[in-house]
């Protein structure tokens, strides 16, 4: 074999080792985007969280179910979503709280009003205020969106620590088929403990009233129980989800495709 015939054999080689190179950043500038804007950016914005995966919904002997416009279907989340009407979000220029009724009533007719409830059924051990077989004065519980210890003590400028929110947020409810309930549904809407969980004050006021596609628990053992909480809170009460918040529970519930609904018991 010439010395000629020998070059042209190795410049070969080496001419399909850059190609192959070349072809594999470009396969890499294609996926990775898609990977990224699918499931790649739930996985690197937070890191992952060591707080509950669940919360809980009735506490039994003292908290009774809000009677919801049809009940929760049970069974797979993935399923009970694709049954859920997909539309665009109607426009918020008109909501007003109010519409939802005085906060925190009584809907359940327990003689408690449903925040200090809510309090009760999730930090274990919760203590009373002095005087009152209703008012939550402190207790500690693992918070479910950011997965921290907190302690919550009843006062002017420590109740916002903990704060009651709404798996489905009034405004975001507001927009996907509220203003089609009546007044009495959306109090129960606003009050059923199906639809409350105490958090972060701060979580809370980060997640204000975006859906699943604009906000998620920095806690991800806690995102498949939250989107199937709002799947079933939206099933109870005949709301719709958006496109954009549907791509993004089907997102969540990928990673835990056996997650069942959340049940009112």
């Amino acid at each position: 074999m010439t010395a000629t015939l020998r070059d042209y054999r190795r410049a070969r080689r080496r001419s399909r080792q850059a190609w192959a190179v070349l072809a594999a950043g470009l396969l890499a500038a294609l996926v990775l985007p898609v990977w990224f804007f699918t499931v790649g950016q739930f996985l690197l914005a937070e890191p992952r969280g060591t707080g509950p995966s669940a919360a809980p919904v009735l506490a039994r002997g003292w908290m009774q179910p809000v009677a919801a416009v049809r009940a929760v279907p049970g069974g797979n989340a993935a399923d009970a979503l694709e049954a859920l009407p997909v539309r665009d979000p109607a426009g918020i220029g008109n909501y007003d709280r109010s519409a939802f009724g005085q906060a925190w009533l009584d809907v359940d007719r327990n003689g408690c009003d449903t925040r200090n409830d809510i309090l009760r059924r999730d930090l274990p051990g919760a203590s009373f205020a002095a005087g009152s077989r209703c008012r939550i004065g402190a207790g500690t519980f693992q918070e479910p969106y950011t997965g921290r210890t907190i302690t919550f003590r009843r006062g002017s400028g420590s109740s916002k620590d903990v704060q009651i929110d709404h798996v489905v947020a009034l405004g975001d409810a507001w927009r996907t088929g509220a203003q089609q309930l009546t007044a009495v549904q959306r109090q129960h809407l606003a009050n059923d403990p199906l639809n409350l969980i105490a958090v972060d004050g701060q979580a809370n006021q980060d997640k204000g009233a975006s859906d699943a596609a604009a906000w998620l628990p920095p806690n991800r053992n806690f995102r498949c129980h939250y989107v199937a909480r709002q799947i079933s809170v939206k099933a109870a009460y005949g709301l719709w989800v958006t496109p954009a918040e549907k791509d993004a529970m089907q997102r969540v519930l990928g990673s835990c495709p056996n997650q069942h609904t959340v049940l009112p018991r």
